[in-house]
């Protein structure tokens, strides 16, 4: 790879941070409501049947669609419409909830909110990845999920703040304020998104990489695509860990909303420490980070006290944080240009898939 410079780097690496808060502030967004969600369904009269189905139907449209928006980013060189259509999809699909009044028209929503970050995802990863060939591509990708998962920890607090506030309240003002109150970041984000594009409307610039070529990356990215599938298997959903627990009375549900905010801050930390790792000594990171997510699963499921949990928690914590520092910078390593958001697409709509069926599977045992 050739050198880059001093002022580029910097300039490349400032980018990289525009693009980490946009994630942060669309994070705030997301997960802000993603806990309030089910309480909300329930208020709306919708049954936990339903509430399951949308669930999975939600997370299967958020990966399965990627494979779509990937290609098409590629293929039209749009990648800066895409971004900009999945976040503005949150202009309404997120504070709208404040505003429905029964259960069919908020799954609508959180369907919709799901298909904004499909289409927003792929497209994203490849213009942090243009940049983070000349920042530093695990450090970039690992400031870009430390910026997100701050913003995953604010939003929860931001509504819990609001709902507390409100206790006096009934329950479904409390909650209609609490998603109105997720306008505000909606705002900032596209604001941030904005100023991005204005100051560095060709990220793709920052990238003169000439040493990947299409033709020998196929069959890599094929095996790489199934190492990160069996990866995911051993993952399981949040909701099903607090189930065992609640189940297993191993820890106090009092301490869950704690121990997740604890896994956000691992996942943040694990990423930045593997990224920087992986621009010294390359897929080796990427070997430490699944070897330490292997233990997540047995720790989690086979013993039933409150240290093998917690242990288990960090290992899954320390994967999460791999998965998405780790994984992308080796595809921006390993794909072209002109085809990576398709490659984002596919690896995310893999892993998505893995990740739910074994959850699933979990579940079922």
């Amino acid at each position: 790879m050739a050198s880059v410079d001093l002022e580029t780097a910097k300039r490349a690496k400032t980018f990289v941070v525009m693009m980490g808060l946009v994630a942060m502030f669309g994070d705030m967004t997301y997960e802000g409501a993603r806990g309030r969600v089910g309480p909300y369904l329930n208020i709306l009269g919708a049954s936990a049947t339903v509430v399951g189905f949308v669930a999975g139907l939600g997370e299967f449209v958020g990966y399965g669609l990627r494979l779509a928006t990937g290609w098409l980013a590629d293929r039209w060189k749009s990648y800066w419409l895409f971004v900009a259509l999945g976040y503005s999809v949150n202009l309404v699909a997120v504070p709208g909830l404040a505003l429905v009044g029964d259960w069919p028209a908020a799954i609508a929503l959180i369907v919709l909110e799901r298909m904004g970050k499909a289409i927003r995802s792929p497209s994203r990863s490849a213009l942090v990845s243009y940049a983070a060939q000349s920042a530093g591509v695990g450090k970039s990708f690992g400031i870009d999920e430390a910026l997100d998962q701050l913003g995953a920890f604010l939003g929860p607090m931001i509504t819990a703040g609001v709902v507390w506030g409100l206790r006096s309240e009934p329950a479904p003002a409390r909650l209609q304020t609490a998603f109105a109150v997720l306008l505000l970041p909606v705002i900032a984000n596209l604001l941030m998104l904005a100023l991005a594009k204005r100051k560095f409307p060709r990220p793709d610039l920052f990238e003169t990489r000439t040493d990947i070529v299409r033709v020998h990356y196929g069959s890599s990215m094929r095996l790489f695509l199934v190492a990160a599938s069996f990866m995911a298997l051993g993952f399981a959903d949040w909701a099903l860990i607090a189930f065992h627990v609640n189940k297993t009375t191993a820890i106090d549900l009092a301490l869950l909303p704690v121990i997740y905010a604890g896994v956000m801050g691992v996942d943040a930390v694990s990423a930045l420490v593997l990224g920087a790792y992986f621009d010294r000594r390359g897929l080796w990171a990427l070997v430490w980070g699944v070897a330490a997510s292997a233990g997540f699963a047995p720790l989690v499921f086979w013993f039933s006290n409150s240290y093998a949990l917690l242990g288990g928690a960090v290992l899954g914590a320390i994967g999460l944080g791999a998965q998405e520092s780790i994984f992308k910078a080796a595809i921006a390593q390993m794909v072209p240009k002109n085809e990576r958001a398709k490659a984002y697409g596919q690896f995310f709509a893999v892993f998505g898939c893995a990740w739910w069926l074994g959850s699933a599977l979990m579940g079922w045992a």
